[in-house]
Order: C-alpha cells, then structure tokens, then sequence
C-alpha cells in the first residue's frame, strides 16, 4: 500500500495545462484574465492524481467534446495515461449563474460601493464553491484533487463551457 498523495509530492501534481483552442473561441478581457490567474495558480500548487497505476507528474488537456467534458491526462514526457469524459449537464446551471454573477461583479467592481461589490463577490464565491464540489464529485474515482485544484479546474471549465454553449463572448 502506497501512502496516500499530498501536494508536496512531485508526481502528484498537474505540471501543464492546456484548453483546446476549438472550444473557446474568443472571451472578452474578464474571462481571459479569470482564465489566465486559474493556469497560473494551478500550476503553482494543486493535487492531481489519476486513480489507476499512473505516476506523474501529469499534463492536463481540457475540453469539450460533443455534450462531455474532456480531461485527457498524460505523463509529462507526453505518454498517454488515461482520458475521462464527463457529462457537461451537471454543470450547465452552475456555469450559467456563474458567469450572470461574474458579470454583475465586473460591473459592479467599476461603479458601486464596496459593500455591494463584497455582496455580490460573496455569491460569486457561493457559486463557484458549488461548481468546485461538483466537479470533485464527479471526478470521484476517476482523478483525486483536493479543493483548491478544483476551484482552479472549475475557472477553466467554466471558460470552455461557456463558450461550448455559444455564448458569452
């Protein structure tokens, strides 16, 4: 029996990540900031262990294929290890009031008051706590990440979600 992960282990972590390019499209400079600070913060700490007989450290490719959100997961010299599909509906109405609320904090960040912005920022938090518990649900069984990775993964998701729906630009 191996003792379990932790972030302080090199081959448990995700060392680069990549968004297929077809499932983005364009954002504007919010998304692409928001997009931006989550590869940077992943990449500097996150817990990310395939469940199988993988050892890492690992790339990660994300996107969307069809109606499934494709994590292809590879060795960092390239090798394949694993690739899991996972259903976009569970995450369809979170991402939507995510990004109703993103918009509404990035208006309110330029005009209203510190109160109403903290206000707003909180159920911004709310929601994407939400997306971050469904993801790791999701993944159970199929990929180990602690919180913190999966609000990073949750950011990108998001990004690609929304731009698989057609929207947002």
């Amino acid at each position: 029996m191996t003792a379990p992960a932790s972030p302080a282990d090199p081959g448990s972590r995700v060392v680069a990540v990549t968004l297929d390019e077809a499932s983005i499209g364009r954002s504007g400079p919010d998304i692409e900031h928001e997009r931006a600070i989550a590869i940077y913060d992943l990449l500097e700490q996150n817990l990310f262990v395939p469940e199988g007989d993988f050892t890492g450290p690992f790339t990660l490719h994300i996107g969307i294929t069809g109606n499934r959100l494709m994590f292809d997961i590879r060795r960092e010299d390239g090798a394949p290890c694993v690739v899991h599909l996972l259903s976009l509906t569970p995450f369809r109405r979170i991402v939507k009031d995510y990004f109703m609320i993103c918009d509404s904090y990035y208006q309110a960040i330029r005009t209203a008051t510190p109160d109403k912005i903290e206000a707003i920022d909180m159920g911004r938090r709310g929601v994407h706590d939400e997306g971050s518990r469904t993801l790791m649900e999701r993944l159970n069984g199929k990929v180990r990440i602690d919180f913190e990775t999966a609000r990073r993964l949750f950011t990108l998701i998001s990004v690609l979600h929304w731009k698989g729906e057609g929207a947002g630009t």
